[in-house]
């Protein structure tokens, strides 16, 4: 937690004069007691109705005072809160934008979200509070004590006596409480991950008619968060009663005490009462400092737990500058005996990967469901880094360019068709930002889109819902295409983009694809042999390694894990072998 402190730099004036006019604030509050004090011996204890007159507005203007020091550090310390919480979420933000997806996988989309929304609300409202109260509750608890020991000293040795013991209290809790309420935020976690993984799966959950068990799982985990949530606030309400406890046990002493030395005319009863009411300033001030604590206990845990997320480096080494000079006459992409092994895994996920692809090349990749197909294309653009072997790119390993630079150069649409809020136009600039309209269009022809913006009332400017849920499955996987497009790669990676296009509309996809004057380097990820039978290279994978490669006719002849594939979509493998004699 202290390590985000960094963020408060550029509040430095406001998270001075926060706890500044806190203070004044008390000090003119300390002063009250010896007002009422001078009252009672002087102004009713002389019936002097002027005095009395007198003392009532130096208390109003003691408060006004008091009032006008108290919204202005409540004005400084809201700006210093809110705006170190704005600069620690844009930092959360941008770190984690800079994780690789190794990282990402380990920290998980719910356990993100949890720090970026609840843990930083959590500490910026500890800091909130503790600009307002951390230096004034201890300066009136102690002050009060001083001015007690003004009035008199054997009646100021209760307060001595009162308030370590408090502390005790108020501290041997706050330790307690620390740990706990990091496994709170762990289980709110959990809360968090079932919740945002049913809303993902709403449809799924109710085609197989499971709402029961979920719920049930999710009351489970909604339960174990209430439980703990319960333990952690039994410990931390034992903290007011004993205060309570302690504080009027104190002042029965106190009032005992000025009695006597009253009757003994030690004492005035002003004197009596400005004790008593010093002893109920340190009962208010210790009341909020308790729940000052239980509010930095929380912002604590939390910002602990933000840290170790900021903690957290990406695992690839990040090349800055421009990448190396190319090698001439060099493939565009060669894998050289690459394997790739995600981390906790049991075993690889990729063994021994070797192969070529050259400019203008079509590489078609086959495979059954967790063969490593989508790992393999992964590894072009630096999603994963290989564990074994060597990715290039122009003869250079792919390691050795920028990150920024290597991505510039690949044009990847992903398995989930992902559109962002906002409008087509924007969209599809996410693959360059200064394309020209005539530059849009074109690759929404390629893609086979043009007729999906066309079909839209306002065009290219049609609004683009979260996750684009205003268009098709089919719909989305176009324009994702025609977004790589834009950009006019050298490497193009269809990761099994086409799975919702109808065959009709795949095939006009992959021949427009196949004409680009660009000449890009086309990965084709598919589970149709008919989505990758013209390509130059098809790549059979099984259990993460290569166990067929050549054309479509090659493999049809060669290789039995290919042929199974077909034979299970097709019936005419004989024929065919027999028309390509």
């Amino acid at each position: 937690m202290r390590k985000l402190l960094v963020y408060m730099k550029d509040y430095r004036k406001e998270s001075i004069l926060a706890p500044l006019f806190k203070m004044l604030e008390a000090a003119f509050e300390l002063l009250v007691p010896l007002v009422v004090a001078a009252m009672i011996d002087v102004g009713i204890a002389g019936s002097d109705k002027p005095y009395i007159v007198k003392m009532s507005l130096i208390m109003v203007a003691l408060g006004v005072i008091g009032l006008v020091c108290s919204i202005t550090a409540q004005y400084f310390s809201a700006k210093a809160a809110v705006g170190f919480a704005a600069r620690l979420r844009h930092s959360l933000f941008a770190h984690v934008q800079g994780l690789s997806f190794g990282e990402l996988d380990t920290l998980g989309s719910a356990t993100l979200i949890t720090r970026m929304t609840s843990d930083i609300n959590q500490v910026q409202s500890g800091v909130n509070l503790v600009l307002r109260l951390f230096l004034r509750s201890p300066f009136i608890v102690f002050g009060a004590m001083v001015m007690a020991f003004t009035i008199d000293l054997k009646a100021a040795l209760i307060f001595v006596v009162t308030i370590p013991l408090l502390s005790v209290v108020v501290f041997g809790i706050m330790l307690v409480s620390i740990p706990l309420y990091k496994k709170v935020q762990s289980r709110l976690d959990r809360v968090l991950g079932i919740t945002r993984e049913n809303l993902a799966g709403v449809r799924v959950l109710r085609a197989f008619h499971r709402e029961k068990q979920e719920e049930e799982s999710f009351g489970q985990a909604n339960y174990e968060l209430t439980h703990m949530q319960n333990f952690v606030g039994r410990i931390t309400a034992v903290m007011n009663p004993v205060t309570y406890i302690i504080i009027n046990g104190a002042l029965m002493v106190l009032l005992y005490t000025g009695a006597v030395r009253v009757d003994a005319g030690i004492l005035t009863q002003g004197q009596v009462v400005a004790l008593v009411n010093y002893m109920s300033q340190i009962l208010v001030e210790l009341v909020k400092l308790a729940n000052l604590i239980i509010t930095v206990t929380k912002a604590v845990a939390c910002g602990n737990r933000i840290q170790s997320v900021l903690e957290v480096q990406n695992s690839q080494k990040q090349e800055q500058g421009f990448g190396k000079t190319a090698a001439q006459n060099a493939p565009v992409v060669e894998f050289c005996h690459v394997s790739l092994t995600y981390p906790g895994a049991g075993g690889a996920t990729l063994e021994d990967i070797h192969f070529t692809a050259y400019p203008g090349e079509t590489i078609g990749i086959i495979g059954g469901t967790g063969s490593g197909k989508s790992s393999l294309v992964h590894l072009i653009p630096r999603f994963y880094d290989a564990t074994q072997g060597r990715v290039l790119f122009h003869g250079r390993d792919v390691k050795e360019y920028p990150v920024k630079e290597l991505r510039s150069k690949v044009g990847i649409v992903l398995q989930k068709a992902v559109l962002f809020s906002g409008t087509i136009e924007e969209n599809l600039r996410w693959g360059k930002e200064d394309a020209s309209e005539e530059e849009l269009w074109e690759a929404l022809a390629v893609a086979q889109a043009a007729e999906v913006v066309e079909g839209k009332s306002d065009g290219l400017k049609e609004q683009v819902t979260q996750g684009g849920k205003n268009f098709s499955g089919g719909q989305r996987q176009r324009l994702t295409i025609a977004r790589a497009l834009v950009k006019k790669p050298e490497i193009l990676i269809l990761d099994d983009s086409a799975s919702a296009l109808d065959y009709a509309t795949d095939a006009r996809l992959r021949k427009a694809i196949g004409e680009l004057k660009e000449n890009p380097v086309v990965f084709l990820v598919s589970q149709r042999t008919s989505s990758i039978r013209n390509a130059d290279k098809i790549l059979v994978l099984e259990d993460g390694a290569v166990v067929g490669m050549g054309t479509h006719l090659e493999l049809l002849k060669n290789c039995q894990v290919y042929q199974e594939i077909y034979d299970s979509q097709y019936q005419d493998r004989e024929e065919v072998l027999r028309d390509a004699k």
